[in-house]
């Protein structure tokens, strides 16, 4: 039996580590999270409706931003050209002639500077202008 003769001199330390306690106590640890998810109860989330807004504004005027940089103030009255100084004073004055239910809407044509379009909300804003917008165009 020379298998038997080699079994006590071929004893050494193994240097691996042993991977089957540690795939047991995985196991464990999925079958536990198995059993305890359909446990949970879902978190209810309060979502807002979508439902009617608010009341739209009946005259608009608009701060129109061309691809040059200009300005133009186009209300119901009149489209005149403005500077970046003057569109937050004459866009106030605009408004406060008006009633209440006004807004201002700062639209651009296409492949104008993003900065020219912030400036002149900026300009809005700064003046005390209430109720701006950004014009959106729809579809694409």
């Amino acid at each position: 039996m020379p298998a038997m003769a080699s079994r006590g001199k071929g004893r050494r330390t193994i240097n691996e580590i042993n991977m089957v306690p540690f795939i047991d106590v995985m196991l464990v640890l999925l079958i536990i999270f198995m059993v305890t998810a359909p446990m949970l109860t879902p978190g209810m989330i309060d979502v807002p409706s979508v439902g009617k807004g608010k009341n739209v504004p009946k005259v608009v005027a608009q701060v129109i931003v061309n691809k040059d940089g200009s300005l133009q103030l186009k209300t119901p009255e009149a489209t005149r050209t403005v500077t970046q100084r003057e569109v937050g004073d004459a866009a106030l004055r605009w408004q406060k002639d008006q009633s209440k239910d006004t807004a201002v809407l700062i639209t651009a044509e296409k492949g104008v500077q993003y900065e020219a379009v912030v400036k002149a909300l900026d300009a809005l804003r700064s003046a005390g202008v209430q109720r701006v917008g950004l014009s959106v165009k729809q579809g694409g």
